[in-house]
């Protein structure tokens, strides 16, 4: 039920959401509820990744891609995510989420998300996405021009080029079993 209630608030947020530049980091503060901590009374492992959710609606939001995804029924799919977790999130804990689009190839788009508090990274993740149009992967080069931005991606650095080939070869081998 919190994830419903902090959607409906992040929503509400978003109506006075200035349009920021296609690599403009989205930052989201949020609380740690006692219902988000797991028997070790810290947030647990699943939360992080319902967080990570809203942080990317955020920063769609805020490219101006959420109201043309919305417009032409595009669906946001996560493909993959790697999450390291450096510190523990307490309960009542303030903390930010930081989002920021790194680059994009072919298929996927890549995404950094960034857990912090007072300052210090807290869990560190590279995420890859795509979205669908009934059940068709939807262009990156159509994203990308539907918010204006005809530009080539930023190269990938050398961790996240790791990163999606280790990811790559994962989805091969299930493939192919």
């Amino acid at each position: 039920m919190n994830l419903y209630l902090r959607l409906l608030w992040l929503l509400w947020k978003l109506r006075s959401l200035q349009r920021r530049g296609l690599f403009e980091e989205s930052r989201v503060a949020f609380c740690v509820w006692p219902n988000d901590c797991d028997l070790n009374l810290h947030m647990n492992n699943g939360r992080y990744l319902t967080f990570m959710d809203l942080g990317r609606v955020h920063l769609t939001a805020q490219s101006g891609l959420l109201r043309e995804a919305l417009r032409r029924r595009w669906m946001p799919v996560l493909a993959a995510a790697d999450i390291t977790f450096i510190r523990s999130l307490k309960p009542f804990a303030r903390f930010d989420l930081v989002t920021r689009l790194l680059t994009w190839d072919d298929k996927y788009v890549y995404l950094e998300q960034l857990f912090e508090h007072d300052g210090e990274l807290y869990a560190h993740a590279y995420v890859k996405g795509v979205f669908l149009a009934r059940g068709a992967r939807v262009p990156n080069t159509e994203l990308l021009q539907a918010i204006g931005y005809t530009e080539a991606p930023p190269p990938m650095s050398e961790a996240l080029q790791h990163w999606a080939a280790l990811s790559a070869n994962k989805r091969a081998e299930q493939n192919n079993k």
